[in-house]
């Protein structure tokens, strides 16, 4: 612009000497000529040389409007470059940006929670991270006592989500001697894909554990104990090949209600071969009436500030099974039962405190079946009772938990006899335990001891088990 004012300035001095020029050019011509006789009286003309100077003034403006409209476009056109060369800049620094974050992807990593591979969009992630139990247990009885160590369980997962964070998928694997079944050597304990992005309607398939019973659901790193109740263990549904629905806030309640609903094959885990058996049903509704709260761990670890309660009813329904407790156990080679299974549990949790219970029962509407192998009379027992457990357990510190449990079970009559004998002699347990939290869930050393009997105390028996939890 100051460019501008100059020309502008120097236009106009230059039209103002031009002027004066001009006006001097007839005055000095008439000095060099004779002098004339005086014309008659007239009125004066005008000035001969007044257009002159206008056009020459009209013609410095167009040159300097010109001049203006060039400057104008050369600005433009600096303007322009600059701005192609910043975007040309940014755009090279993403690209740096991208080589180094290897190609817009992020790993992360964190004690207990494994390595997690995400892209930069968020169109997919996998974590993985790895599980092991290393146990000492030490049993005393009338007879004699025991000692047993050894790596009760191994587990390898990846989980994550691909296209969209509602698009979830899960794979577990065991390898420790305690998860096998005894006919099938498959090490897959999870196989799923989950859709979430629904809120009211969760869809999953593959392989999990059915939502039967709270207690046999719960994630095993966070159990207050060594292991599960008896009544959990003899009467649960376990893990079953199926399709389910279901929300942990339905209608949007914040998380008040909610609900699954499984249909499933009703054979268990890992099942090869044609089967005309099935199918399972199972139908849960639980209930928070203080609102949501993280109910899949025993403890709490998290202190929570205000109470925390959730109570839950199942039914579940196995049509012509041809395991002996309904999704596992011995396969039955003689025939197949129908099973009506039912479970009512609660959970509560406040400043440390937590306070679990359940009731399970399992009916088998066929005790037994009978027939011949290899020429041999044979029978075959179905397993039918129930049982119930309450525990309790309380934060001392931020690392330090004290809990204690009661359990028992019992047996239908006319069910399998074997049933009957492990009813009458460790039906009834009672005991507790010390748990230290050094990293959370995720890293911790439990402690614990049970006093086992049942109608005969001659059959009553002292277990200790000293284990290492801990994930990576």
């Amino acid at each position: 612009m100051k460019s501008i004012n100059r020309t502008k300035s120097h236009t106009v001095r230059a039209a103002a000497a031009l002027s004066l020029f001009a006006a001097a050019l007839p005055f000095q011509a008439s000095a060099q000529e004779p002098a004339a006789p005086p014309p008659p009286a007239q009125a004066p003309a005008p000035p001969p040389t007044l257009a002159p100077q206008e056009a020459a003034v009209e013609q410095l403006s167009r040159r300097v409007a010109e001049l203006e409209e060039q400057q104008r476009a050369l600005q433009e056109r600096l303007a322009a470059e600059r701005r192609a060369a910043a975007e040309k800049e940014a755009g090279a620094g993403q690209k740096q940006e991208a080589k180094d974050k290897g190609g817009g992807v992020k790993v992360t990593a964190a004690p207990g929670k494994g390595f997690t591979v995400r892209t930069a969009d968020d169109s997919f992630s996998s974590t993985i991270r790895a599980r092991l139990q290393i146990r000492e247990t030490i049993t005393h009885t009338a007879e004699d006592d025991t000692n047993e160590i050894n790596v009760k369980t191994v587990r390898l997962t990846t989980s994550g989500h691909i296209l969209s964070p509602d698009l979830k998928y899960n794979v577990q694997l065991a390898f420790g001697g305690n998860d096998f079944e005894k006919d099938s050597p498959s090490p897959i304990l999870d196989a799923f894909v989950e859709y979430t992005g629904i809120r009211d309607l969760n869809v999953r398939v593959g392989q999990f554990l059915t939502p039967f019973n709270r207690a046999r659901t719960l994630r095993e790193p966070s159990l207050q104990q060594t292991d599960r109740p008896i009544a959990v263990r003899e009467f649960n549904l376990d893990r079953d090949v199926g399709l389910m629905f279901s929300s942990p806030d339905l209608f949007g309640f914040g998380g008040k209600l909610s609900y699954n609903l499984f249909v499933g094959g009703g054979e268990g885990r890992n099942r090869f071969g044609g089967q005309k058996h099935g199918p399972l049903a199972v139908a849960r509704l639980a209930v928070r009436p203080f609102g949501a709260f993280d109910d899949d761990q025993d403890g709490d670890l998290k202190r929570e500030a205000e109470p925390r309660l959730a109570v839950g009813v199942t039914g579940a329904y196995n049509h012509q099974t041809n395991r002996q407790n309904s999704t596992f156990g011995t396969t039955l080679t003689l025939g197949a039962a129908d099973y009506l299974h039912g479970a009512a549990d609660l959970i509560f949790k406040y400043a440390g405190f937590s306070l679990s219970a359940e009731a399970v029962v399992r009916h088998a509407k066929r005790d037994s079946f009978e027939g011949e192998v290899d020429g041999a009379a044979v029978r075959e027992w179905t397993r039918s009772g129930y049982g119930y457990f309450a525990q309790a357990g309380y934060l001392l510190t931020d690392r330090v938990e004290v809990a204690a449990r009661w359990d028992q079970i019992f047996a239908e009559r006319g069910t399998d006899p074997k049933l009957v004998g492990l009813v009458d002699a460790q039906g009834k347990q009672v005991g507790g335990g010390l748990n230290y939290y050094v990293n959370g869930y995720a890293l911790k050393i439990q402690g614990d001891y049970f006093y086992i009997f049942g109608k005969e105390g001659a059959d009553a028996r002292h277990v200790g088990r000293l284990q290492l939890d801990a994930s990576f």
